[in-house]
C-alpha cells in the first residue's frame, strides 16, 4: 500500500471496499477526505494511508418529479445546486461551504457536509443535512459494506442509521452513495431588519417571530460589529427575518410580521437579491472570517443562546433563531466548553484550538460503544471526534 503523502482514489465503491479491508487487515489506519476544505477540523492521529473519495464524484439518479436526487459523495454541492436549481429545486438545508472561513481551497462535496452534518440559516425551518439523508450506502471499518434507509421520502424502514452516519466526520464508515431529499425552491423572497437592538432585546423579537404564524425561513442577529461588515456595513446591530413562498404569501406575511414587530422599531426590507447575499454572509460568518482568534461554533437551547457569548469576551454572531451563535474569543477551550455545556448546548471549534471536546460520561461511553461497532480496529479518521482533556 501507498503511504500517507501518496492519497489513495479509488474510482468505485469496491475499490473502496479492498482498501479499508486490507488496511484492518494489515492493521493500517486510513484518513478519509473528500476535498480536503474541512481538513483541519479534529486533531486526526498519525495515519499510514489517506483515501479521497474525490473519483466517486457520479450524479447516479434525479427524479425531480419524487424530489429525491442520489449521488456518490465525490460530487461538488456547487454542481449538485446548479443542476437542481435549473428544475426550480434547491438542497433547502442551505449547505454552506466555510471555504474562506477556514483559509482552505477547493470545493466542498456532498460527503464532506453530510459527513459534518452542516446546514445554514434555514436549519431552523427545514432541518439539518442529517434531516434530508434518506438514504445510504457506505463501508465500515470493518471492510463490510452495508446499506441503510432508501431511494424514496416515505422509506421509514429498519434502524435510522442516517442520522448517525452524518456528523460522525468520516469515523464509523466511508459512504460510496446516499440520496437526499430536495424541495421546490422558494418563487420570492424577503428580508425584514431591524436597527440598533441589544441582544436580549433581539432574541425577544425574533423569539416573537418565531412563535407568530409568519413561517420564518431565517432569524438572525448580528452586533455592531458583525454589522459593519458587508453587505450591510451598517453603523449599528441588525436583526433580520427572512420569509420565503409564493409572492402574494411573502408579501402578506411581511406586512403581518411587520405589524407584529413593531414595538421593537420600524422595520426596513432587503428585496429577493439583496436578501439573498445577506443571508449567504450569515451562512458563512463571513463577518468573522479576518478575525484572528479561534472561532467557536457554539449549539444552544435558542431561548438562552445570547447567554453564552455574554459570559465569554469577544465577538459574536447568532444565526437560528439564537441556536447557533458564532463566537470569536481567547478564552480557553476548557472555560468555552463549560460555559456552553452549562446552558445545554455543545461547542466546536473551527480553527485555533481542540475542535471537539474530551468524551466524558455516559455520552462518550456510548460514543466508544457506535465506534467499537462499526470500527473496532480504529481504522477511519482515528482519533478525530477524541478532543483531549
Amino acid at each position: 500500500m501507498p503511504d500517507a503523502a501518496r492519497p489513495l482514489k479509488p474510482a468505485t465503491p469496491e475499490e473502496v471496499q479492498a482498501i479499508v479491508a486490507e488496511a484492518g487487515a494489515a492493521a493500517r489506519r486510513i484518513e478519509v477526505m473528500g476535498a480536503g476544505t474541512k481538513r483541519g477540523i479534529g486533531a486526526l492521529e498519525p495515519v499510514d494511508l489517506v483515501l479521497s473519495i474525490q473519483r466517486l464524484d457520479r450524479i447516479v439518479d434525479y427524479a425531480p418529479d419524487e424530489l429525491v436526487l442520489t449521488a456518490q459523495p465525490g460530487v461538488r454541492i456547487s454542481d449538485l445546486e446548479r443542476i437542481v436549481a435549473a428544475r426550480g429545486q434547491m438542497l433547502a438545508f442551505e449547505p454552506p461551504r466555510w471555504t474562506r472561513l477556514l483559509g482552505a481551497r477547493g470545493e466542498p462535496t456532498l460527503g464532506g457536509v453530510v459527513a459534518a452534518n452542516l446546514s445554514g440559516p434555514r436549519r431552523l425551518r427545514a432541518g439539518a443535512a442529517r434531516d434530508h439523508l434518506l438514504g445510504f450506502s457506505a463501508v465500515s471499518g470493518r471492510g463490510e459494506v452495508f446499506k441503510a434507509g432508501g431511494k424514496v421520502v416515505k422509506n421509514v424502514t429498519g434502524y435510522d442509521l442516517m442520522k448517525l452516519m452524518a456528523g460522525s466526520w468520516g469515523t464509523l464508515a466511508v459512504m460510496t452513495e446516499m440520496t437526499v431529499k430536495v424541495l421546490p425552491a422558494p418563487r420570492a423572497e424577503v428580508t425584514l431588519l431591524l436597527f440598533g437592538l441589544h441582544d436580549v432585546r433581539a432574541f425577544e423579537a425574533m423569539q416573537a417571530a418565531m412563535n407568530g404564524p409568519f413561517e420564518v425561513s431565517g432569524a438572525a442577529h448580528l452586533p455592531v460589529t458583525a454589522a459593519r461588515a458587508r453587505p450591510l456595513k451598517a453603523e449599528m446591530a441588525v436583526t433580520a427575518l427572512r420569509l420565503e413562498g409564493f409572492e402574494a404569501s411573502v408579501a402578506a406575511r411581511a406586512d403581518d410580521l411587520a405589524r407584529a414587530l413593531a414595538g421593537f422599531g420600524r422595520t426596513d426590507r432587503l428585496d429577493a437579491g439583496h436578501s439573498r447575499d445577506f443571508w449567504l454572509q450569515v451562512r458563512e460568518a463571513e463577518a468573522l472570517a479576518d478575525d484572528p482568534r479561534p472561532l467557536w461554533r457554539l449549539s444552544l437551547p435558542p431561548a438562552v443562546g445570547w447567554r453564552a457569548p455574554h459570559a465569554l469576551p469577544g465577538e459574536a454572531l447568532y444565526d437560528w433563531a439564537g441556536g447557533l451563535a458564532w463566537l470569536s474569543t481567547e478564552e480557553p477551550a476548557v472555560r468555552v466548553r463549560a460555559v456552553v455545556r452549562e446552558l445545554g448546548g455543545h461547542a466546536l471549534c473551527l480553527k485555533g484550538d481542540e475542535a471537539f471536546g474530551p468524551r466524558e460520561g455516559a455520552l462518550g461511553a456510548l460514543q466508544d460503544r457506535v465506534k467499537a461497532a462499526f470500527d473496532p480496529l480504529g481504522v477511519l479518521n482515528p482519533g478525530r471526534m477524541e478532543g483531549r482533556p
